[in-house]
């Protein structure tokens, strides 16, 4: 009696055994199996990240670009020239936000199983010159220029927003995108927009010179 039990149980065993060596076996075969989506099925993609991943990925490219330019503009006023440590800690804070999510943006894009691609370069060699060129410029200018900045990235924002909702179908992707950046962006449009139109009633001062140290005061104690 107990040796017909051995047995039994001995069976049992090898049958779970086997099963998971066919379990095993299905998955090695699957995982190694070629797909259109990628390499093979054992990823992390899912849903429609492959018809917006282009857009994420020049978003993050347009963030680190900008990221670049506000770095620029942050040292152009922090200059014994310019000397205004109001407007170069505005623009530094804007530098480490956009560098902040462009971090943000490559690891959700990794985590739902994209990747980064920094090689696409969206303007010619002459046109990012000109736009160094460009950075070198008064108070108010800079101010028109990075409220100019907020709303492209914006924009950017809503178009991946509107493809993951309704072309893609990917309601995870657009949660991101409205948590992440849609309502920050949106304040820091507002606050950009209130500087600029303040800065440009006080240059009709007699003294615009002195109106301007007074705002470069005011911004440093925001």
């Amino acid at each position: 009696m107990k040796f017909l039990i051995f047995v039994a149980l001995l069976a049992s065993t090898c049958v779970l055994l086997k099963a998971e060596e066919v379990c095993h076996n299905n998955v090695v075969r699957a995982c190694s199996t070629s797909t259109l989506s990628g390499p093979s099925i054992c990823n992390a993609r899912y849903g429609g990240i492959s018809h917006v991943e282009p857009e994420l990925q020049a978003y993050i490219n347009s963030q680190l670009t900008k990221s670049y330019e506000y770095l620029l503009l942050a040292t152009h006023f922090n200059s014994y020239q310019k000397n205004r440590p109001g407007f170069q800690k505005l623009y530094q804070s804007l530098s480490d936000r956009s560098f902040d999510d462009t971090i943000d943006m490559i690891k959700q894009l990794t985590r739902r199983g994209g990747k980064a691609d920094f090689n696409t370069r969206h303007e010619s060699p002459a046109s990012v010159s000109t736009q160094q060129q460009r950075l070198e410029v008064d108070e108010l200018h800079s101010l028109a220029m990075a409220l100019d900045n907020e709303k492209q990235l914006t924009v950017g924002a809503f178009h991946i927003h509107t493809q993951s909702l309704h072309a893609a179908r990917d309601p995870e992707t657009s949660q991101y995108i409205e948590e992440k950046f849609l309502g920050s962006q949106a304040e820091t449009i507002r606050k950009l927009s209130g500087y600029a139109n303040d800065l440009s009633k006080l240059m009709n001062q007699p003294d615009p010179s002195l109106a301007i140290y007074l705002f470069d005061e005011y911004l440093q104690k925001q």
